[in-house]
């Protein structure tokens, strides 16, 4: 079975389109780096490093430092499809990003992103 093309697709491929959604609605690019940071457990100069290597996204999730556990409360619906329904692993730690960015870009405060409140 091939593998669905997210996988294999450089995250700083995609790292610019998260940038500029969230600044088409006013966000910054700091608050989509706490959104991975968070949900990664990377640090940011970790963060840096993976963008400027080309990480893809199979081995970004694979080698993050620390999934924060508080994704599982990541629910909703993104590209037509519910989160919390996605049964491949790693498919729904992608759609977990696309998902906080997506809350980001439609103005939610980040204590609800980051499900602390």
């Amino acid at each position: 079975m091939t593998k669905h093309r997210i996988y294999t697709m450089s995250v700083a491929a995609v790292y610019p389109h998260y940038i500029a959604k969230a600044e088409k609605k006013g966000r910054t690019k700091d608050e989509v780096d706490e959104i991975i940071r968070w949900l990664t457990g990377y640090s940011q100069p970790q963060i840096d490093a993976r963008l400027k290597d080309g990480t893809d996204f199979e081995t970004f999730f694979a080698h993050a430092p620390a999934l924060n556990p508080q994704r599982a409360l990541i629910k909703g619906v993104i590209c037509g499809i519910r989160v919390e329904e996605i049964e491949d692993p790693l498919m729904r730690e992608v759609r977990y990003l696309d998902k906080l960015i997506d809350e980001l870009a439609r103005g939610k405060a980040m204590e609800k992103i980051l499900r602390t409140s």
